[in-house]
């Protein structure tokens, strides 16, 4: 039968496993500079609203997309010279429709947008579709937006609790969730990309693929810790082990995943260099990292040291340390001839004399030369 050598089998089995629980205070101080970090950008640096949510103009014009018509109809716009238009986007709809967004404009300014857009894509003034997104209705979306994303994030932890039994499993798995959240968050305020409604389908869809990834090492961790108290093992142990045994899987889900997310992230920065690909694409790529971090460095340990706190717990570990002191003992009282002989395989036999093992006294085994001696002298008085 073929043996199985391969680096995940040998996970699998324990036969090499790394102690990423052991080192739970290296990961936590490693996660607590990250989210300083991105903590920091979001306060310093801020965020990047797009005019969903702060409000702005949008227009609209029909068009046959060349590869050039984006940056034509930029530097067209650019060339009014009208203030507070650092923040234009310029995007394509389809193959037909050019779409630029703007803040909040005076109607004279929309005007003259509407007329440069006109002459620029070949048509009527009458033609460019004009929208006002106003701010409030903005505000109204990043507050809805908020209430689901706690409203999820309960669900979540009831549902995690629920299938799990276990309160301290939800626990980590929404530190986790946190934990990436904000990562994202805060790439975003580093590189100023724009936060729009494609950004919230990314992070949504990240935190669902955080939470996949997190759920496969706890129902491992189940299975393992099932009959615990019966176990030589600890549950820090236990749950180490099944880090390690679906550690190999979580790499290759993460890179089969990461890698078209990578094309569209490039796609939307470099090829079409603005619009919902880069939004989304950023957020997926971020996201699914975090994700995949999260639930190695942070959702086990931190669920093995809450587990490890419990009385249950740790009289388990007491029990451990006091069977593994009493065996130490037992091994150190054995006698020396004994312990030759259990360990000697192969070596020359112990010479042990008989008074030493009780069975005869040694002078029951010296030959009686005082009795003997007066027989030969009897036998000889008689033939004379």
């Amino acid at each position: 039968m073929a043996r199985h050598n391969g680096l995940a089998h040998r996970l699998y089995t324990g036969d090499i496993s790394y102690n990423f629980v052991g080192k739970a205070k290296l990961w936590f101080t490693i996660t607590a500079g990250i989210l300083l970090v991105a903590v920091l950008a979001i306060a310093i640096r801020g965020l990047n609203f797009g005019i969903e949510f702060r409000g702005g103009a949008d227009f609209q014009a029909p068009v046959q997309v060349t590869a050039t018509t984006v940056d034509d109809v930029r530097s067209a716009v650019e060339a009014l010279a009208l203030p507070d238009l650092d923040e234009l986007t310029v995007t394509t709809i389809g193959d037909g429709t050019v779409r630029v967004q703007t803040p909040s404009l005076t109607t004279d300014q929309v005007s003259q947008i509407k007329q440069t857009i006109a002459t620029e894509v070949g048509a009527a003034t009458d033609d460019v579709a004009y929208s006002l997104i106003g701010a409030s209705w903005g505000q109204q979306i990043t507050t809805q937006a908020l209430i689901a994303l706690a409203v999820f994030l309960v669900l979540v932890m009831l549902l995690i609790w629920a299938y799990f039994r276990d309160f301290k499993m939800s626990v980590a798995a929404i530190v986790a969730l946190g934990h990436d959240l904000v990562v994202t968050i805060g790439i975003y305020a580093l590189v100023g990309f724009s936060v729009t409604p494609a950004t919230m389908i990314g992070v949504l869809t990240i935190l669902g693929y955080s939470l996949y990834d997190t759920v496969v090492v706890f129902d491992k961790i189940r299975e393992n810790v099932r009959d615990l108290e019966h176990s030589k093992h600890t549950y820090s142990e236990q749950a180490n082990l099944a880090l390690n045994q679906v550690l190999v899987r979580s790499i290759n889900t993460t890179v089969i995943g990461v890698l078209p997310v990578a094309a569209l992230l490039y796609a939307g920065v470099f090829v079409l260099g603005t619009g919902p690909l880069k939004d989304l694409g950023l957020a997926l790529f971020v996201g699914m990292l975090a994700g995949a971090y999260s639930s190695i460095f942070i959702a086990t340990p931190l669920l093995a040291v809450l587990r490890e706190a419990e009385p249950e717990m740790k009289e388990h570990r007491a029990r451990l340390e006091r069977r593994a002191a009493r065996g130490k003992e037992k091994v150190a009282a054995r006698p020396a001839a004994v312990n030759t002989v259990a360990l000697g395989v192969g070596a020359a036999p112990a010479v042990v004399p008989p008074e030493q093992l009780g069975l005869v006294s040694a002078d029951a085994v010296k030959p009686d030369l005082t009795r003997a001696q007066p027989t030969r002298n009897t036998r000889s008085q008689r033939k004379k």
